[in-house]
């Protein structure tokens, strides 16, 4: 009787699942989840993560002797110019986890499709943007399998050169940005609404910033990247600028981090508040705030804070918390370190803030550095140099209409800069490209290293492991999960180290 049961129990679960089968494939499949997004919107979503995430704060700002901060543990980073492998994997993490991914997605989808060249090119041009940013920071990195993971499963990317990985960039800039056809089809899109000239525009300038790189590594492929570029049409104007706008939804990564845990965290750093006060730089005043005698983060309110470029007090790098308390009692006005001057959140550093990542005051420097080395015709080294500092200023306004700076102060800075040219044009280019890189971090980071201006101080901290950081380590997961390659990859290049030169900034 027990076997008669168990013989029709198994019948009737045959019958059960052969049943299931039948319908199987409908009952998996989702009636309402996505199956495929239009890669207009996955470009969207690469052109909003493309803006320089918080690390920023914690490494690049801090080498470049902008903003600092006296915290250690978390906040460690250039500021003691110590590594943090927890803060140092940012431009890895968030450029191959999104920029790349997306645009990876992108180039596949449309690849093949004519019809859709524009929107194949535009994420050419972010992806070699977003590859210029990882490789920049640790030199060599996976290119040609870099985020294959996505689509074709190598999770275990080798590693590039950086030189080659440069050559690959070069071209795909310049082919990218000549294939865009403003007789095609053009998707709106969230940088520039689908204005194809623009786009143009910013394939170019950004090949000329990556010809620029290369000034001391290979002055002829340099030169004739260029003229290239020169010839083709650039960002000479703010209203070309490759912009990030950012709401409530998607908001500014750099400024949510000064408006939350780290309001009191961070600060103007001591040399560049006396490099803008020495020069009775204008810029000063639109970004700056001080919170007079305060002692505690809640004291910082408005009644307290003061925009006079006068009264303006950057921390002293190297700088840790009880150090900086003491220093801060000397500070007219008293307080402790809570009393030095920060990037203002109520106008340049609102969580809506935009954020830019190519300008006209950018592409107009390099051009008088190129200019001034004679790899281009049309337009003097002066001209150029004005105009950097003029559109610089006049893009404060778009932090917020309290920045502006009035034009009689712009024209009187500019006529101060001007005859200092003579005999140290491609010192006194580099200091305004790295007053006008200011919260573009990756770039000012990057353009210092290559360039040699400004020539700042060593971190005075006792206890930094380096000088001078000129790349950060690879992320730790990359020995775990890719370790021959990474290893590879080391041995190549140099030890993994922060002081460590990349490929293009040769001694």
């Amino acid at each position: 009787m027990k076997n008669i049961f168990n013989i029709t129990l198994l019948a009737l679960s045959i019958i059960v699942i052969a049943a299931c089968d039948n319908d199987f494939e409908e009952l998996n499949t989702s009636k309402t989840g996505a199956i495929s997004l239009d890669p207009g919107l996955v470009l969207n979503n690469a052109i909003i993560a493309t803006s320089p995430n918080s690390g920023q704060l914690n490494w690049e700002l801090a080498i470049v002797q902008q903003m600092t901060t006296p915290n250690t543990g978390v906040l460690e980073g250039g500021n003691f110019n110590r590594t943090n492998p927890t803060s140092s994997l940012a431009n890895w993490r968030d450029y191959y986890r999104n920029v790349i991914r997306y645009t990876i997605d992108v180039i596949a989808n449309t690849v093949d499709d004519p019809e859709q060249s524009n929107l194949l090119n535009k994420a050419r041009i972010i992806q070699a943007h977003a590859f210029m940013i990882i490789t920049d920071t640790y030199g060599n990195i996976p290119y040609d399998e870099g985020g294959k993971g996505y689509i074709d499963q190598n999770f275990f990317p080798a590693y590039d050169t950086q030189d080659y990985v440069y050559d690959r960039i070069l071209d795909e800039l310049k082919s990218a940005a000549d294939a865009l056809d403003a007789n095609k089809a053009s998707n709106t899109d969230v940088l520039y609404d689908g204005d194809i000239a623009k786009w143009k525009k910013l394939g170019y300038s950004l090949l000329l910033r990556a010809g620029m790189r290369l000034s001391k590594v290979n002055p002829s492929l340099a030169q004739s990247t260029v003229s290239t570029a020169f010839a083709s049409g650039l960002i000479l104007d703010n209203q070309d600028n490759a912009i990030i706008r950012h709401d409530g939804n998607y908001v500014n990564n750099t400024a949510n981090v000064l408006n939350a845990t780290e309001a009191a965290n961070f600060y103007l750093a001591e040399p560049f508040v006396d490099a803008l006060q020495a020069t009775n730089d204008p810029r000063l005043e639109a970004i700056a705030v001080r919170y007079v005698g305060a002692n505690s983060g809640p004291e910082q309110v408005p009644e307290a804070g003061t925009n006079d470029p006068a009264n303006q007090y950057g921390l002293p790098m190297g700088s840790t918390d009880t150090e900086a308390d003491i220093l801060g009692q000397s500070l007219p006005g008293g307080g402790i370190r809570y009393a030095f001057s920060q990037l203002d959140r109520n106008r340049v550093a609102k969580r809506t803030s935009p954020m830019f990542f190519v300008t006209a005051a950018q592409t107009n420097l390099l051009l008088a550095e190129a200019s001034s080395r004679g790899w281009i015709s049309g337009g003097s080294v002066q001209e150029y140099f004005e105009e950097g500092i003029r559109q610089h200023m006049n893009q404060m306004a778009i932090f917020d209409p309290a920045s502006e700076v009035a034009a009689a102060d712009r024209e009187a800075y500019i006529d101060s800069r001007v005859g200092l040219l003579a005999g140290n044009a491609l010192e006194q280019i580099n200091y305004e490209y790295w007053i006008a890189s200011f919260l573009i971090g990756q770039e000012a980071w990057a353009n210092l290293r290559r360039s040699g201006y400004p020539e700042l101080e060593n971190n005075p901290f006792p206890g930094r492991t380096v000088d001078f950081i000129t790349r950060l380590v690879y992320p730790q997961d990359e020995y775990v999960v890719n370790n021959e390659n990474v290893s590879q990859a080391v041995q190549a290049q140099g030890p993994d180290e922060l002081d460590t030169r990349v490929w293009w900034d040769a001694p």
